[in-house]
């Protein structure tokens, strides 16, 4: 028989196991409950759609200003900027179509992807790493839609439909698009089919409750510069305005700027839009199309004497190009307000980029490939609403290598594939690290063709360009961004810039230490001379790099 004593202290036992059970389970509970979150965050996922328009350049885009804003907008990239953050520093390691397609993809420079030039270049190393084959690998669903120009098949996508005519250039009208695996020839207009095929994904292809990561890539704005119908004659009753370097007469740049084949003055009949006489077949088809490209094969309407031709000239290509922007703009604006019908903005990841910028009569040029700022300088803007501030900048120095690791990084991807890019996440949004990088490392390789720029590595901070043209020239180049922003006078030989050059080579010679690319003048010539041979006998063949840098 128990006692009353006996009772109390069995009660406060129970009363003891109760609370500890109690408590036990709230502390489980409250651990189930951050799991569940866990998971649930990690299954919310950003989706990320990467937009890259071929050749499109910042002095295009009304967004950042410039002497077309008023008259050719882009209104739906305005948006992004408006709604995201837009970079004003972003830059490419090689300006050039290929090679800079593989550093995004791979976030490596040439000398590691091993893609250095387009012409003769060789093929993309197809069987090497690329960000989207990790998405793939850890859950996204991917696709790839437009321009792939690498001469390989994609790897790493669910689904791909891209340009597969003219050496994968592709082809404004009527294009062959190679839909995994099979080529498909489509009716209509290039920029306008590569969203179709997007969105069509987006609509049907795709599983709606996993995230996706999908690559849009527009042919345009890229030569022979093709209109849409709508906007063929969209400026015939106006004179677009000349950049204020129109007429560049490069001085002190003779053998560099002043020495290269994309002046106004070798646009083709094909670029000028002539008509083509009739019955004309095979190579006399080409010949005449292309005549116009070459030395002293200057392209105009009779009568005009040299100025009124090279504006002529101006006028028909400023024209066509902005009026093939006009059309990715339109596209993007299709895709902004598939994600706002479908509630996917919120958590959509909007890139939009170029594979390098772009000379829109800038220095009197068209084409890419100088470390000069119009060239270099890659349009850049990214709409993140959980992340990106509306409405902000950024100015840090980033480059293309930096793209894909900072992809993965927004998608909380870890990977252990060594890349030489590294995150700008927290750039994003809104924090500079201390130790960010202060100058980035530039370097071209192809020689002659297309377009005759003379080989050269240099590098880029945010106050000077420091440049050296090797291949059989031996030019070094600087200029003060801040007092000669357009670069119209090399001050190498400035004495009162002896130091300034001295700590940019220092600088330099650390950035190629760094990108593993500290070669020979011999090493970096034999590059350039693959597939074509030398067209000079090479001096100082042996001479390192790293040596000249430290002036020995």
């Amino acid at each position: 028989m128990y006692s009353i004593k006996t009772n109390n202290m069995l009660n406060k036992i129970k009363l003891f196991t109760a609370c500890t059970l109690v408590m036990f389970s709230c502390k489980e509970g409250v651990k189930e409950q951050a799991s569940n979150e866990l998971v649930k965050a990690e299954a919310v996922r950003p989706n990320i759609i990467y937009i890259m328009a071929d050749d499109l350049t910042t002095q295009a885009i009304s967004a950042y200003g410039g002497i077309y804003k008023d008259i050719a907008p882009t209104p739906n990239i305005d948006r992004l900027a408006k709604e995201g953050m837009l970079f004003q520093d972003v830059l490419c390691t090689n300006a050039i179509c290929g090679p800079s397609r593989a550093a995004i993809l791979t976030g490596n420079y040439s000398n590691i992807n091993g893609y250095y030039k387009n012409e003769s270049g060789g093929k993309f190393d197809e069987s090497q790493w690329t960000f989207p084959q990790e998405f793939q690998k850890n859950g996204y669903q991917t696709s790839l839609f437009g321009k792939w120009h690498l001469g390989t098949e994609p790897k790493g996508f669910d689904m791909y439909k891209y340009h597969n005519s003219a050496g994968q250039q592709g082809h404004y009208w009527d294009p062959v698009y190679n839909e995994n695996g099979v080529d498909v020839k489509e009716k209509g207009y290039s920029t306008n089919l590569s969203t179709d095929f997007a969105i069509n994904w987006l609509q049907e292809g795709r599983k709606q409750d996993a995230p996706f990561m999908m690559l849009l890539q527009y042919k345009a704005p890229h030569r022979p510069w093709e209109p849409d119908t709508k906007y063929e004659t969209l400026w015939d009753d106006i004179e677009m305005p000349y950049p204020a370097t129109f007429n560049d007469d490069y001085k002190g740049r003779e053998l560099t700027a002043g020495d290269t084949e994309m002046t106004m003055d070798y646009f083709s009949r094909r670029d000028m839009k002539l008509e083509e006489p009739k019955n004309l077949k095979g190579k006399e088809k080409i010949k005449w199309a292309f005549y116009g490209a070459k030395p002293g094969e200057i392209v105009q309407p009779e009568g005009m004497n040299e100025e009124e031709g090279r504006k002529w000239r101006y006028q028909t290509y400023i024209k066509d190009y902005l009026a093939c922007v006009k059309s990715v703009d339109d596209n993007i604006g299709r895709i902004l307000k598939y994600l706002d019908d479908n509630g996917l903005a919120e958590n959509t990841v909007i890139v939009l980029t170029s594979d390098q910028g772009f000379y829109l009569g800038d220095h009197g040029f068209f084409d890419k490939r100088f470390i000069y700022e119009e060239s270099l300088r890659m349009p850049f803007i990214v709409k993140y609403p959980k992340l990106v501030k509306a409405g902000s900048k950024n100015e840090d120095i980033i480059s293309n290598i930096d793209f894909a690791p900072t992809l993965l990084d927004l998608a909380n991807i870890k990977t252990t594939q060594p890349i030489q890019g590294v995150s700008f996440k927290s750039n994003l949004e809104g924090t500079t690290p201390i130790d960010w990088q202060k100058g980035m490392y530039y370097h071209y390789y192809e020689f002659p063709y297309w377009h005759h720029v003379q080989p050269h590595y240099g590098i880029r901070t945010q106050k000077y360009t420091l440049a050296h043209f090797y291949y059989n020239i031996d030019v070094w180049e600087l200029y003060d961004l801040e007092k000669d922003p357009q670069q119209l006078n090399n001050i190498i030989n400035a004495p009162e810039y002896a130091n300034v050059v001295s700590d940019l080579k220092s600088q330099l010679k650390e950035l190629m230490k760094k990108y593993e690319n500290d070669k020979t003048l011999a090493d970096f010539r034999v590059i350039t001379d693959k597939d074509f041979g030398s067209i000079v006998d090479h001096q100082d063949e042996e001479t390192s790099v790293q040596d000249i840098l430290t002036n020995k």
